[in-house]
């Protein structure tokens, strides 16, 4: 009996629905749509979805220089959470948990979300009292997070060990709502339901230059031919400074390389999601067992899609403290992404100095929290020319000094 990989079968199942076809294979590409979106990730298969399903936006044309979710969407930890300080980020990160809750049954398409909730570890006497901040800002914004004692930690993960040697467990910010998606689940899922509008997902695509007349995009030029559009949408992650380069304008972003790793499969032992921002790194436990393990950027700026065994030795090394039983496990697998990382670690969706020409970046590494909420004020932004989720998130706020600094606030960039 021949046997299917899970994603195998995905992939037939994908196929064979209604106008499926013109995601996989390679269509003659409209001369003209009214949007145009490049990237076909998380953030920008939202973008096209809720153009679709908002605003009737529907001749829409989805460009990717590689594979549907092949980029930053594919390549995550899976973590949403929207315990933010900072009131544009919480109200932002909570639409997008709220949606999360939902989207399956929105697009009939399992995305096996699942909130098991997350934690935030308060290791030092600072990060103790800025989670207490935290929890009352995110009150008054109607987040529901609270502060807890170590005691209660341990009752959520009693694999954790509170008195470590350098860094005790002092008590966590606790978001109960707070969890985990399948991220691939999300894109395939997006997907399904743009196709079923009649959108087109065009793969091994890229976008080599970028047509204007008179300050005002008309097209883009692609391995494929040229093609023409009213709007566009910049939803690249880690490469949005070199579309903006292509469009006539430079962008406050840097791109570094992020890195995770999982372990081999082991029985369930932890049903929450641990951040550690301390020693920066973070853990979960899969479906399939595996621990999911994710730290911080490199310390350098760099296109790569790879890991390096430095800092993943970095991470586990700090997390073997807080969690001992992880010590004797072995690595499965480990990869990278490339992610645009901003001055005050926030994103940026806004119009550009290209009019028509609209950008959606900077999310560092915690884009896949976003996505949903990405995708619904960026689509109101594209298809109104201003929307509340997106205001406070301008390229203008550079020149302004209006900076999210979510870097301090937060106490990790993601």
């Amino acid at each position: 009996m021949k046997r299917y990989s899970a994603f195998a079968i995905a992939r037939e199942a994908l196929r064979s629905h209604t106008g499926w076809g013109r995601a996989w294979g390679a269509p003659e590409p409209r001369p003209s749509y009214d949007v145009i979106i490049i990237g076909a990730g998380g953030h920008g298969l939202a973008t096209a979805y809720y153009l679709g399903k908002r605003f009737g936006i529907t001749n829409v044309a989805i460009l990717e220089k590689g594979w549907l979710g092949g980029g930053n969407t594919g390549r995550n930890t899976t973590i949403i959470r929207s315990n933010y300080l900072q009131d544009a980020s919480a109200a932002i990160y909570e639409k997008s948990r709220s949606l999360y809750e939902t989207l399956s049954q929105d697009l009939n398409y399992n995305i096996m979300f699942s909130p098991r909730g997350v934690m935030m570890l308060a290791q030092t006497h600072h990060e103790v009292r800025g989670y207490q901040r935290t929890a009352f800002a995110n009150n008054l914004q109607g987040v529901e997070t609270e502060f807890i004692g170590p005691q209660r930690v341990k009752e959520l993960c009693p694999i954790i060990e509170l008195k470590g040697p350098r860094y005790p467990v002092m008590g966590a910010l606790w978001q109960p709502r707070g969890g985990t998606a399948r991220h691939d689940a999300v894109a395939w899922g997006y997907a399904r339901a743009c196709t079923d509008m009649g959108m087109h997902i065009i793969q091994q695509c890229e976008v080599t230059a970028v047509r204007s007349e008179g300050g005002k995009v008309t097209g883009v030029e692609t391995t494929k031919g040229p093609i023409g559009c009213q709007k566009l949408g910049v939803v690249v992650a880690g490469h949005s400074g070199v579309v903006a380069d292509m469009a006539g304008f430079r962008l406050p972003i840097e791109s570094v390389p992020l890195q995770a790793l999982v372990s081999e499969p082991i029985k369930p032992c932890m049903d929450v999601v641990i951040m550690a921002n301390t020693v920066h790194g973070y853990m979960s436990q899969s479906d399939k067992g595996e621990m999911v393990i994710g730290g911080g950027t490199d310390g350098y700026n760099a296109y790569t899609q790879r890991g390096s065994f430095h800092h993943l030795e970095e991470t586990v090394r700090a997390l073997i403290e807080t969690f001992p039983m992880i010590s004797r496990l072995k690595m499965l697998r480990h990869w990278g992404g490339i992610v645009d990382v901003t001055g005050d670690r926030s994103p940026i969706l806004s119009k550009t100095p290209l009019e028509g020409c609209f950008i959606n970046c900077g999310w560092g590494t915690g884009g896949f929290k976003a996505i949903p909420g990405s995708g619904w004020g960026f689509a109101e932004l594209m298809a109104k020319g201003s929307s509340p989720l997106t205001k406070e998130f301008g390229l203008d706020r550079f020149t302004e000094g209006r900076f999210i600094d979510e870097s301090v606030a937060a106490g990790v960039a993601h």
